[in-house]
């Protein structure tokens, strides 16, 4: 008798965005088959999660009807105290249970640059079987779509908010794109798009290559890959109601 699995479902990348697309044409048939199938969740936010699993139900129909799933969110830390302190034994009862439980972010993998990591580790001590299913990563597709070396990368999150501190951690990071060869990628909220691309042309030095990637996979998706001279020569404006990742890398010294 095989394991029960925690599966880690990707979500399609337009979170917030034009939904209308069918989701087979973004996310693989493995995928929403295994995700059609399952009546046990652990999610990052139950209202877009249902949202998603009507989706998939319009492909493929759902082993329960939606209202029956039982669908729970990842409980969030105090203030202060790092999300592994929290107790997570709770959220693995369907496991011993021997049913197979679904891990789901608001957008692309779960536990790559969302919450999740932390029930996947303690899905692994349990004994429990851990399978990722196929699907996009938008930090893998903005790396692709940026031409920028792929061989080496660094994400980081996100930049610190107040501009001070957001400019010297820039200038670090590109100084050290610069001694490794090494991409560096960012997220963003949407709405500090704008922001966050006017910090990275003043902190820059012109002749590092800067890439934004938004609303990946989606009919809006769009990509600018050109030197920091070439961003403050030409600017572009980014929308505040598009996800956007933003990859740079330094030219070489010497």
């Amino acid at each position: 008798m095989s394991r029960p699995r925690l599966l880690l479902v990707p979500a399609p990348l337009d979170f917030g965005l034009d939904a209308s697309a069918p989701l087979d044409e973004v996310l693989p048939k493995r995928t929403l088959q295994e995700a059609a199938g399952l009546q046990h969740w652990v999610v990052e936010n139950a209202k877009t999660a249902r949202a998603l699993l009507k989706r998939v139900d319009a492909v493929i129909p759902l082993a329960l009807p939606l209202q029956q799933l039982a669908i729970v969110e990842l409980p969030r830390p105090p203030k202060g105290q790092a999300r592994t302190s929290v107790d997570l034994s709770p959220l693995m009862s369907p496991l011993r249970a021997g049913h197979d439980l679904g891990l789901l972010s608001e957008a692309g993998l779960p536990a790559v640059a969302d919450p999740g990591a932390a029930l996947v580790a303690a899905a692994h001590r349990a004994g429990f079987a851990v399978h990722g299913l196929p699907g996009s990563s938008s930090i893998v597709q903005a790396l692709a779509a940026s031409g920028l070396n792929g061989q080496s990368f660094a994400f980081h999150g996100y930049a610190p908010t107040e501009s001070t501190a957001r400019l010297q951690r820039l200038r670090e990071w590109e100084a050290q794109s610069r001694k490794l060869q090494q991409t560096q990628v960012l997220i963003e909220t949407p709405y500090r798009n704008p922001a966050l691309l006017q910090a990275l042309v003043q902190a820059l030095q012109p002749s590092t290559v800067l890439a934004v990637s938004r609303a990946l996979t989606t009919p809006q998706e769009w990509t600018r890959s050109a030197t920091v001279a070439q961003w403050r020569q030409q600017p572009s404006e980014l929308p505040t109601d598009q996800p956007a990742m933003f990859s740079w890398l330094a030219a070489a010294s010497g």
